[in-house]
């Protein structure tokens, strides 16, 4: 496992994840039950999606270098290109469960349905994808992408409002894209080097 490959994963997901729709989900969720439980079933649902993704990148380092290298750098401009135009503060999409004092189950399930859902085919779904491909390390990505996931749930959940108070959406969504656009031009030059 390659601490520098954990890292970079972790800080490319963290911020690609901080303005998502499910870190939203998740600070709805965790200020209308106890964090714990709501924590139980996002961390279950990240799980599921960083070894869906990590599986498709697997697949993806398969395909040789060059050509592997320069769908890698469309991904990552792409990424960059999503995260500029598509998050805007005051974009929060509201969710809300209903019912009167459910129990660990049921909050743990609707968390895990609730974010299983909003994450299909997300950014950072295929952020995670892209990254196994590129360092053909799925272990190192796994870890990273799913603490990255793990520590934007945990802030939102607890945190989540006060964060906001402090960093603007835009700029974290703007600081996100620089970097997606760093490794989309580390990629090209590793293409045109191949």
């Amino acid at each position: 496992m390659s601490l520098a490959v954990v890292g970079t994963v972790f800080a490319v997901i963290l911020l690609s994840e901080l303005p998502d729709k499910t870190a939203l989900a998740s600070l709805v969720l965790g200020s209308r039950y106890r964090p714990t439980w709501v924590f139980s079933g996002v961390a279950a649902a990240f799980a599921v999606h960083v070894g869906l993704a990590v599986a498709a990148g697997s697949l993806l380092g398969l395909v040789p270098r060059r050509p592997l290298e320069v769908v890698v750098a469309v991904l990552f401009a792409a990424g960059a290109v999503l995260l500029l135009r598509g998050r805007r503060d005051g974009d929060g999409e509201r969710m809300e469960v209903r019912g009167e004092e459910p129990g660990f189950w049921r909050v743990a399930a609707t968390s895990f349905t609730v974010i299983l859902v909003a994450e299909f085919g997300d950014l950072t779904q295929i952020a995670t994808a892209t990254l196994a491909a590129r360092y053909h390390d799925p272990a190192s990505v796994a870890a990273g992408a799913l603490l990255g996931l793990w520590a934007v749930a945990a802030l939102a959940i607890v945190g989540g409002r006060g964060l906001l108070r402090l960093i603007s959406l835009t700029w974290i969504s703007r600081i996100a894209a620089v970097i997606m656009l760093i490794l989309a031009g580390v990629s090209l030059a590793a293409a045109l080097e191949a």
